[in-house]
């Protein structure tokens, strides 16, 4: 099958859902969970900006920059994992989706360390962006779908009411049987964006 993956980050780590469709019906390839830090840093790359609270600006810029490096490490070997096992099942993953905030501004470390708001904010998008980032050297076609507005986007994207596709994604659910959250579904409706083609 031609698959799209579909991702939901969080602090350290994302759901992956890969959806396919076979005759018009969907069917889920993969689901996992990949993680975003590199092992022996859990505890601090999580929340980098929070680990960095406190140090001198010197310091703090090195351990963020430190912990975005790790991110961008590890988002590009799970992505690369993921199309290669695929690829084993006679799969062809074609698209990726990554459901993103509204981004932020071009701050420093210094001026989101300034503000704690600023430091909740840079540590969501951070995850997000190492995703994005990691799709394009796989040669995907890289969907950025707004978290907050992808009932709207999908039923676009679709051209079917979010009553039916979710009725669509709960069918499927019980197909794969648990874990099968929110977390799930959201990332396997936007892989489901991804895979129509759908401009985003």
């Amino acid at each position: 099958m031609k698959i799209a993956l579909g991702f939901k980050a969080h602090s350290g780590w994302a759901a992956l859902v890969a959806l396919g469709e076979r005759n018009g019906e969907l069917e889920v390839a993969e689901r996992n969970r990949i993680e975003l830090v590199e092992p022996g840093d859990a505890e601090w790359a999580k929340n980098p900006y929070h680990a960095a609270e406190g140090l001198g600006p010197e310091q703090a810029r090195e351990i963020v920059k430190r912990a975005i490096d790790g991110a961008r490490r590890m988002a590009a070997r799970e992505l690369r994992a993921a199309v290669a096992r695929l690829g084993r099942a006679d799969h062809q993953v074609v698209a990726c989706a990554v459901l993103v905030g509204a981004g932020m501004p071009d701050w420093s470390v210094d001026e989101i360390l300034a503000v704690h708001f600023r430091m909740h904010k840079a540590e969501g998008e951070l995850f997000r962006d190492v995703l994005v980032r990691a799709a394009e050297p796989c040669e995907l076609a890289v969907a950025r779908v707004p978290e907050k507005q992808l009932d709207a986007h999908a039923a676009k994207a679709l051209g079917i009411s979010a009553a039916v596709f979710r009725t669509r994604l709960a069918t499927l659910g019980r197909s794969v049987g648990a874990p099968w959250g929110k977390d799930q579904k959201d990332a396997a409706l936007a892989a489901w964006i991804a895979l129509r083609g759908a401009p985003i």
